[in-house]
């Protein structure tokens, strides 16, 4: 008699299901396969793990030019005439596809790890090649409008690389799991070969790139200078609209070191702070002079400039997603703003013993006061009662003549020129872009006692880079943050990074040691177990014939193992197996009617 026992029994394999499931549509476990993967998946894989890192890149860059959101939204009013916030959308939808894309390379790699054939969905390979497409053209697009803020690339890495290396260290020590599995499972020596120095050439890379990293703040604590003063770009326009009165007054409440203004003239000669060539982002001059809204600033007289309204703009844009963080009060306040007349600015600014950097705006040939601009705006200045050493005049326009106007004024400038250039033209302050000077330049500028301003620094990362490299002073959106900022985000005398570099080194080098050894050990068995057995959940790519063939040859391992008497194992002999593959066995009709129903089950 043959006993009955089951043929197979299929664990529950939820996670597994999970993974094939998700990454190429397979919940059933007959569409699984260990097969080799094809020539044309192992192209979608080498795609997507093409796009992973160009969408890391890319994700990482615009993460970073947080600081310059504002910047980016100007430049595209510049182009489309309406003020618009595409900085966050694109940030979002930025981090969703690299989220996407990294889910379905940790998936593809999962595949790997447990032996199964790679088959990404249809509908996955659409939405990477819409991903791919996307970056490449944002990408482009930066390069031919911004080219400029790839800068920013470098300089974060001089506050980021220390940690990016640790973290690229950890990544690159849990991937040894999966070479280390295809390294055991290969029987190809020269799979092995390539496998292995391709792998070591990269932690090698690893390994040794501290050597090219250098940072500011990789430095000893008692060399690290006074902390950078902090101007308030336009006030502090996180707080209060730009350019107005309250903007400068909530700058000066943060103790910066003054506030910077856009100084225009008016048509009939009144000085008046505005940065924009025309009025219509930052007042309703659409709505009171619709006729006008195209019209330059300056060619405004300021009785109607006056009846503006400078602060609605602000609690309707919210141009810093700051707005809403603003008490009942101050949304008030705000949204009553008017036009700031430059001698409102100075009043302030005495009051507070505080300085100011003053940008004058060019006048059009047209304007009634294009030949006397200069000298309108110094007489106010110098009306205003404010000491002439707490001005700096910011333009190179009619210099010589502001400085007989003028002779204490701090004369400053916006263009990078050889610093004994600027120091023989007695010139004592520099203000530059942050993109646009290193430490080298920094040194060289303090080396001629001149003062260098870097703009426009809103994130604390930013000016703690700026900090440690020895800047003087930063002028800032976000006074309010900056000015809390008591000791640079992170500061590492060098023996301590090298300390930090060679032990993460030494432990992921154990770390990989050891799972080397661990997979070659777990894995190096698995060929001593029944070939039928391994090969059934292979079957799906097999040819019905040689699944019955496999399916009859465990049955017929089973009867075996169940048989006890020698003259039950001589009717499973060798002479008699192909005769039971026929179904032509018939010791007794009852056996032979059990097997039959066997094979049916299976």
């Amino acid at each position: 008699m043959v006993k009955h026992q089951p043929l197979q029994y299929y664990e529950p394999q939820l996670c597994l299901s999970c993974l094939t499931g998700i990454y190429g549509c397979r919940w059933k476990r007959y569409q699984r396969s260990h097969d080799d993967t094809t020539k044309w998946e192992l192209l979608w894989f080498i795609i997507l793990t093409f796009t992973f890192f160009l969408t890391l890149t890319w994700f990482y860059f615009w993460w970073e030019v947080h600081n310059d959101y504002n910047e980016f939204n100007w430049f595209l009013y510049n182009r489309t005439g309406e003020w618009s916030d595409w900085s966050i959308p694109i940030l979002v939808s930025t981090a969703a596809g690299f989220t996407y894309i990294t889910a379905l390379l940790i998936l593809a790699l999962c595949h790997i790890a447990v032996g199964q054939q790679l088959n990404l969905h249809w509908l996955h390979k659409g939405f990477l090649v819409a991903i791919l497409i996307a970056t490449v053209v944002a990408m482009m697009s930066i390069e031919q409008m911004w080219d400029e803020e790839w800068e920013v690339l470098i300089i974060s890495f001089q506050a980021t690389a220390p940690f990016l290396h640790i973290g690229a260290l950890a990544a690159i020590t849990l991937l040894s799991w999966i070479i280390a599995g295809q390294f055991a499972r290969s029987e190809k020596a020269i799979f092995q070969v390539c496998l292995i120095l391709a792998y070591l050439a990269v932690v090698l890379a690893l390994y040794l790139v501290p050597m090219t990293i250098s940072s500011p703040c990789i430095m000893e604590r008692d060399m690290l200078g006074p902390k950078p003063s902090i101007i308030g770009h336009r006030g502090a326009p996180m707080l209060a609209p730009e350019n107005t009165l309250m903007s400068f007054k909530k700058a000066l409440e943060q103790q910066t070191f003054g506030p910077q203004a856009d100084v225009t003239v008016s048509y009939d000669g009144i000085p008046f702070i505005m940065y924009d060539d025309t009025l219509r982002r930052t007042t309703n001059i659409e709505q009171v002079f619709p006729e006008l809204s195209s019209q330059l600033s300056a060619m405004f007289n300021w009785t109607d400039l006056e009846k503006l309204n400078a602060g609605e703009w602000f609690i309707r844009s919210d141009p810093f997603w700051t707005a809403s963080s603003l008490s009942p009060e101050d949304s008030m306040e705000a949204e009553n703003q008017s036009i700031c007349k430059l001698t409102d600015l100075l009043d302030v600014v005495r009051e507070k013993n505080a300085s100011v950097l003053l940008r004058i705006h060019h006048l059009p040939d047209t304007h009634p006061q294009y030949e006397n601009y200069i000298n309108i705006t110094v007489t106010t200045i110098l009306q205003s009662g404010l000491p002439q050493e707490q001005v700096i005049w910011l333009s190179d326009h009619q210099r010589p003549f502001v400085r007989r106007l003028a002779p204490g004024f701090q004369q400053a400038s916006s263009v990078k020129r050889d610093p004994k250039f600027l120091k023989d033209s007695d010139i004592a302050f520099i203000s530059l872009r942050y993109t646009g000077v290193n430490k080298e330049d920094i040194r060289a500028y303090s080396s001629q006692n001149l003062t260098l301003n870097t703009y426009t620094v809103n994130e604390p990362w930013l000016f703690s880079v700026l900090w440690c490299a020895g800047a003087e002073s930063v002028t800032s959106d976000a006074s309010h943050i900056l000015s809390k900022v008591p000791f640079p985000i992170w500061l590492l005398p060098p023996d301590e990074y090298s300390l930090i570099w060679i032990t993460s080194d030494i432990i992921s080098f154990t770390v990989i040691i050891g799972v080397f050894v661990l997979q070659k050990w777990r894995l190096g068995s698995i060929r001593t177990y029944n070939p039928e057995q391994i090969m059934l959940s292979a079957a799906v790519r097999r040819t019905s014939r040689d699944v019955r063939i496999m399916k009859e040859k465990l049955i017929f391992s089973e009867i075996n193992s169940s048989m006890d008497t020698p003259e039950e194992l001589s009717l499973c002999s060798e002479s008699h197996y192909e005769g039971f593959s026929n179904n032509a066995i018939t010791p007794n009709t009852d056996s032979n009617t059990h097997s039959s129903q066997r094979l049916e089950e299976t």
